[in-house]
């Protein structure tokens, strides 16, 4: 869907999304790399189970949740990439686990 438009050079760094590396630059968004994959959604609806991505890129509609590092529920948009970071598409309801 996007692409970057410059080659980030230096501040390339590896993350890693579902389980799959994933190059990204310091400073930018968790959201704006997911938006970039193939499939750029973030996560799906408990109910329906429909995907929604990343929407205001300003933390306002929540719907750029994703699980980061194990912790659910983080707003993608509102997260800088850091060298390997883990992210995981939320599916549906957050669980509270212990």
């Amino acid at each position: 869907m996007f692409r970057k438009l410059h080659d980030p050079g230096p501040q390339a760094v590896t993350i890693f999304i579902d389980g799959r590396p994933v190059a990204a630059e310091l400073g930018e968004s968790v959201a704006a790399v997911l938006l970039r994959q193939q499939e750029g959604w973030s996560r799906t609806t408990p109910v329906s189970q429909s995907p929604r991505a990343p929407y205001c890129m300003m933390g306002v509609c929540f719907e750029c949740l994703v699980e980061i590092d194990g912790q659910g529920s983080v707003q993608s948009c509102l997260t800088p990439v850091a060298g390997g970071m883990r992210i995981a598409r939320q599916q549906g309801r957050r669980s509270l686990s212990a």
